[in-house]
């Protein structure tokens, strides 16, 4: 057996406890691989702790605890580093907190925040290089033209005031309950400067933004608005987010 495939199959022993044991081990053999692989899930599970220090703080130690140590054993790391632990990780906190969805809306923002400080650096647009790269732009070209926003950009729609929550966790206070924003709104988290930060925006300029994010185009843009607003009105308030997005440094370039 390579060294490779050796190391394979002591992966694969080490995540499955109902793995059959390899040939000639004793059961001394097996209850030093039952330590080092609680040593393991623990260091994996702590690592999940460091990366959402708030949802930890909001569910309790206990709880969070478990649902570290449950998508640590279902959803073992495919990754080198312990950056990637969190993989997943939402979607475990979702379905285990299907009742209470400020913990997956905590959960996300504080995973969102983890990747924007570790994302790749990209210079965003602004108000001049934008007027640049359009100016020769007719008719036609705004209709077609897409916008790619920067890498460490995230969005998601909410049910709770995470924000709120976030920064009152960071404060030490620990509210009786998740505060509930004032109306439908999305998400969005991205890097200024090496500071990860986030912001809300109203669930119409959510839906936009992702419809732009997914490879739509301005003229799509001007469609969706012109569902809720005449077609004039449409077009200048589509024109109002592009300057919104410019000016908050969420778009990387521009493209027909």
């Amino acid at each position: 057996m390579t060294l490779a495939a050796l190391q394979h199959a002591f992966m694969d022993h080490l995540l499955a406890e109902d793995r059959a044991l390899p040939p000639g081990w004793d059961a001394g053999m097996a209850a030093g691989l039952d330590v080092y692989r609680n040593a393991y899930r623990a260091t994996l599970v702590q690592a999940l702790r460091e990366t959402f220090p708030r949802t930890a703080l909001w569910v309790g130690d206990d709880a969070f605890a478990q649902a570290a140590a449950h998508h640590v054993i279902s959803h073992p790391p495919r990754s080198w580093t312990l950056d990637h632990a969190g993989i997943g990780f939402v979607d475990t906190l979702a379905a285990l907190f299907a009742n209470d969805p400020d913990v997956a809306d905590l959960g996300w923002l504080e995973w969102a925040m983890h990747l924007a400080f570790t994302g790749p650096d990209c210079m965003a647009l602004d108000a001049a290089g934008f007027a640049g790269a359009t100016a020769a732009f007719g008719g036609d070209d705004w209709a077609a033209m897409r916008v790619s926003f920067v890498p460490t950009l995230a969005l998601r729609p909410v049910t709770s005031d995470c924000g709120a929550l976030w920064r009152a966790l960071g404060e030490g206070t620990v509210p009786a309950s998740a505060p509930l924003p004032d109306r439908t709104r999305t998400c969005v988290v991205w890097r200024e400067g090496l500071t990860p930060t986030f912001g809300m925006a109203d669930d119409q300029e959510g839906r936009c933004m992702a419809l732009m994010r997914d490879g739509g185009h301005f003229g799509d843009l001007c469609a969706l608005l012109a569902g809720a607003m005449a077609d004039d009105a449409a077009a200048s308030a589509a024109g109002a987010m592009l300057g919104r997005w410019l000016a908050a440094g969420w778009i990387a370039h521009v493209a027909t």
